[in-house]
């Protein structure tokens, strides 16, 4: 038999087929509905595995001690030398040894009562907590069901919650990555010129003109220091003097004679008198009210050091939030599929 003709509803296909001798049967087939329903169990159960994927990825920023300590040491010299300690979102330990050529020799030790917050870090951390309740409340509102069993709720509203919850997961994930892996080498931050780490979190307190800043690169945790000199300062008639005939040269960097806006007192937000029981903190970027331009000095770069290390932790991290974004990719495109929706590249 073959179908003479063929008509389309929202749940199911009518096709009339030609039925034996002179007389016409009416089948319904049901088959998108099954289907359907089929593709919203399949789905739910990758939701699952998708959740327990995020704990485990949770966990590895859990605050838990001993924590991951990190050799801190500057390749081919000892302009910097010394350790760190990260727990959860935090260094909560560190000693570091400085030879910089433009100040004295010191040595920065971190005070435990103040550890200092990866700003980077508490936004994974929110994107890892909300990920995993947006999860939970798909799984809540669907029942499991295979092909031989009806849903609870109908298959195409569950499909289009679905839908609609997987993009925001897919999104949310996509930054996590994005985050670990920092911005490029190459591209230009002024986030140390408000951001950086208040001097009090140091014993003794970090000398005046002195930046250090703290971020994320490729998985690993960098630290940027700068010794800085205010633009109006005043120069040493000897030091104008070298200038002009070429016996003195100031030290060659990228951010060599940019005149920075610099906040003196550092990040007030890494206050940890700020951290809430429940291990969050305010929100680093958009919702922080704008810092006056009173607050802010002009300042020169004189010497900058960059230091980073490999953390094992962040890069196990990294690798399962690749591989979940993977499986997430291929569930939405099932059930995108299946919903009779274009599919599409979702990432790069």
């Amino acid at each position: 038999m073959s179908p003479i003709e063929a008509e389309q509803t929202e749940d199911c296909d009518w096709v009339f087929l030609e039925g034996g001798g002179n007389k016409e049967g009416e089948m319904l087939i049901s088959y998108k509905k099954r289907e359907l329903a089929w593709i919203v169990g399949r789905t739910l159960k990758v939701c699952e595995e998708l959740k327990h994927g995020l704990e485990d990825c949770y966990a590895l920023l859990a605050p838990v001690d001993p924590g991951s300590t990190l050799v801190m040491s500057t390749p081919r010299n000892e302009r910097v030398k010394g350790t760190i300690t990260r727990v959860g979102t935090r260094i909560v330990k560190g000693t570091l040894s400085l030879q910089f050529r433009t100040i004295a020799p010191q040595t920065l030790t971190l005070s435990q009562s103040f550890p200092v917050h990866i700003h980077v870090l508490d936004t994974l951390h929110t994107h890892l907590t909300e990920s995993i309740d947006l999860l939970g409340l798909l799984l809540s509102n669907n029942r499991i069901s295979d092909s031989s069993s009806e849903a609870k709720t109908s298959s195409t509203n569950a499909a289009q919650g679905l839908s609609s919850g997987m993009r925001l997961l897919a999104d949310s994930i996509t930054s996590s990555i994005a985050l670990l892996k920092g911005p490029p080498i190459n591209e230009a931050d002024t986030t140390w010129t408000t951001q950086s780490c208040p001097p009090s979190h140091f014993t003794p307190p970090l000398m005046q003109n002195f930046s250090f800043y703290i971020t994320l690169q490729e998985c690993s945790i960098v630290l940027l220091m700068r010794a800085l000199e205010p633009v109006h300062a005043p120069v040493h008639f000897g030091t104008k003097l070298g200038l002009a005939i070429g016996t003195f040269r100031r030290l060659e960097h990228d951010e060599m004679d940019i005149i920075f806006k610099y906040k003196p007192g550092g990040d007030a937000y890494s206050d940890t008198k700020r951290i809430s029981a429940n291990h969050t903190v305010e929100p680093p970027a958009a919702s922080r009210p704008p810092t006056a331009d009173t607050q802010l000095e002009e300042v020169y770069v004189r010497e900058k050091v960059r230091v980073e290390s490999a953390d094992p932790s962040l890069i196990s991290l990294y690798s399962k939030l690749g591989y979940l974004s993977i499986v997430l990719d291929q569930a939405r495109r099932n059930l995108d599929a299946v919903m009779a929706f274009q599919p599409k590249e979702y990432t790069k």
